[in-house]
């Protein structure tokens, strides 16, 4: 007899899990949390629009000044070192001094030979004086002579009369010729007296020449000596050497730049666009980050703004005339002065804050 059929029940399939409508919760926190952010951000630059300019077009500036020989020489001592430390009126070298003295005692020597010849004038003049003193004296006894044979003459012209005959005719040209003899004398006693003064005026001239020349050579020999001080560069400034490019037993020529002095003040050149000034003034604080030194925030304030663009002082200004002309954004300079707190917290680190460094600055607008 045959079993009867069995008929298994199925199993019940598992019921499936209702699907929800909308994004996943971890995309909708990621969605707040990136919108927060973008708000935070565009808020954040919002708020440094409105309150901050910044530029990283700026640099550290400073006075630089060139150490050059007035003369031409052999550097015979070298007393500056690479880097070091100089007062103003320090010795940083010295030059041969040998050409520039025996140009001192050459023209010693020539003032020397005025002071004879002024001396030798002065006897002249002298000596044309007294002659000169002689012939007028002699021109006087002259003039009285010829005025005394005048009357001579004239009286035995009237004794020679027709009416008197009272002298003879020898008598009469001798009284004529004594007259003549008398006028002739003074004459040359005269011409000897001009003679004279002209001595004097001539003896007088040549002590004025040389005494110009003596003048003229003093001038010389005090440009002489201060050649002979200049063999002696001295520091014009406080600061540090830089740029050396000398050494003893190099000859040099005068003009020739041999080192430079960077003061220790330093500043800050930022070029900032034209259209960011409206709201910049002096006194403003500054914010100031020095690549060469990271994370450090140093503190500055705005001094003044150039007087013209960095282009107006170009080598070679943009003519805008031209039919070429694109409009560029200017830039300005403006100096920017460190704050001495903010420089002594740095300590001995702030001596390395030196010109040509780059920095980034922000300004705040608020008053």
């Amino acid at each position: 007899m045959n079993a009867p059929h069995e008929h298994t029940a199925a199993a019940p399939k598992p019921a499936e899990p209702v699907k929800k409508s909308g994004p996943p919760v971890p995309l909708l926190v990621i969605g707040a949390l990136l919108l927060v952010g973008g708000i935070g951000i565009g808020g954040r630059m919002w708020w440094r629009s409105q309150h901050l300019v910044e530029t990283d077009n700026a640099f550290i500036a400073g006075r630089l000044h060139p150490v050059a020989t007035r003369v031409a020489g052999v550097v015979t001592e070298m007393r500056m070192q690479d880097n070091a430390l100089v007062k103003a009126g320090d010795v940083l070298l010295r030059l041969d001094p040998a050409d520039a003295a025996v140009q001192v005692e050459r023209l010693k020597a020539q003032i020397a030979q005025a002071d004879a010849a002024i001396a030798t004038s002065a006897a002249q003049i002298a000596q044309a004086k007294a002659q000169a003193a002689a012939t007028a004296s002699q021109v006087a006894q002259a003039e009285a002579v010829l005025a005394r044979t005048e009357l001579d003459a004239k009286r035995s012209q009237a004794l020679f009369s027709a009416e008197l005959r009272a002298t003879s005719k020898q008598e009469l040209d001798a009284a004529l010729a004594a007259r003549d003899v008398a006028r002739a004398d003074l004459a040359a006693k005269k011409a000897s007296a001009a003679a004279a003064k002209e001595a004097v005026v001539a003896a007088e001239s040549s002590r004025l020449s040389a005494q110009a020349q003596k003048t003229a050579t003093q001038a010389q020999l005090k440009d002489a000596q201060n050649q002979l001080g200049y063999v002696e560069v001295r520091a014009s400034s406080d600061g540090r050497i830089g740029k050396r490019t000398v050494e003893v037993g190099q000859r040099v020529q005068a003009g020739q730049q041999l080192a430079a002095i960077v003061e220790p003040e330093t500043w800050i050149v930022a070029n900032f666009k034209e259209t960011q000034l409206a709201r910049m003034k002096p006194g403003q604080k500054v914010h100031v980050k020095v690549d060469a030194f990271p994370g450090t925030d140093l503190l500055a304030k705005v001094d003044s703004f150039s007087p013209a663009s960095g282009a107006s002082f170009a080598l070679l200004p943009p003519d805008n005339a031209t039919g070429n002309f694109t409009k560029i954004v200017q830039r300005v300079p403006v100096k920017l002065v460190f704050e001495p707190q903010s420089l002594k917290a740095l300590g001995e680190a702030a001596s390395r804050i030196v010109p040509g460094l780059s920095v980034q600055v922000e300004v705040e607008l608020s008053e």
